[in-house]
């Protein structure tokens, strides 16, 4: 255990869909097969990249977002773990804390905390909408942790961090290959890495200082 001077851990904020859980694929599974409605995540952003199966049309953006919620409501269960997340938690564990910052709003967290916790992932899970640096600075300071790492897939969380946040180390992770593919690096993050083999020493590095 890496216990500080002052007796506080390092801590590691990890979002969790498309770093921990692999969600798009599942969720493009779920449009096709039950609302006829055709996602390929590397064609398009969620705002635009669905369409209507038969007509080609693009769904409009309030249905998308009600469709994505929709999903997060009954269809969680889908989601599967991404390869190695569990075994670098586990590794990070013994050095950090560890809190995972999800954009669901609060009453999916309790929905959130059990499917983790088949995976066997039980850390502590805070809910949030929009930009994560003013709840990343607030996990920071509730933990006095004295070095801090994120990591998310989406570049506008971490230029919130780099705002609110500066001291953090910042990680940009795309753990879904397609979008990987397609995506690039985020301005604001320190580094870009998609798997977590490659990210576990890389974040080790950071947090031990």
């Amino acid at each position: 255990m890496n216990i500080t001077a002052a007796g506080q851990r390092p801590l590691l904020v990890t979002d969790c869909d498309e770093v921990l859980l692999h969600m798009v694929r599942h969720f493009s599974d779920w449009l096709d097969e039950e609302h006829a409605i055709l996602f390929r995540p590397e064609e398009g952003d969620m705002a635009g990249g669905l369409k209507d199966k038969v007509t080609g049309e693009r769904v409009e953006s309030e249905r998308v977002w009600q469709l994505l919620w929709g999903f997060f409501e009954s269809e969680m269960h889908r989601q599967t773990i991404v390869p190695g997340a569990i075994e670098a938690l586990g590794t990070i564990g013994e050095k950090a804390d560890i809190v995972v910052l999800t954009n669901l709003g609060e009453d999916a967290r309790e929905g959130r905390i059990a499917q983790l916790a088949r995976f066997g992932i039980n850390h502590e899970v805070v809910c949030n909408r929009g930009g994560k640096g003013e709840p990343l600075r607030a996990i920071v300071e509730r933990h006095r942790a004295p070095r801090h790492l994120f990591v998310d897939d989406l570049a506008v969380h971490h230029t919130s961090v780099a705002k609110h946040s500066p001291a953090t180390h910042r990680l940009h992770m795309v753990a879904e290959p397609s979008l990987a593919a397609v995506t690039a690096p985020a301005e604001h993050a320190h580094a870009r890495i998609d798997d977590w083999a490659t990210a576990t020493p890389w974040i080790l590095e950071r947090l031990e200082g």
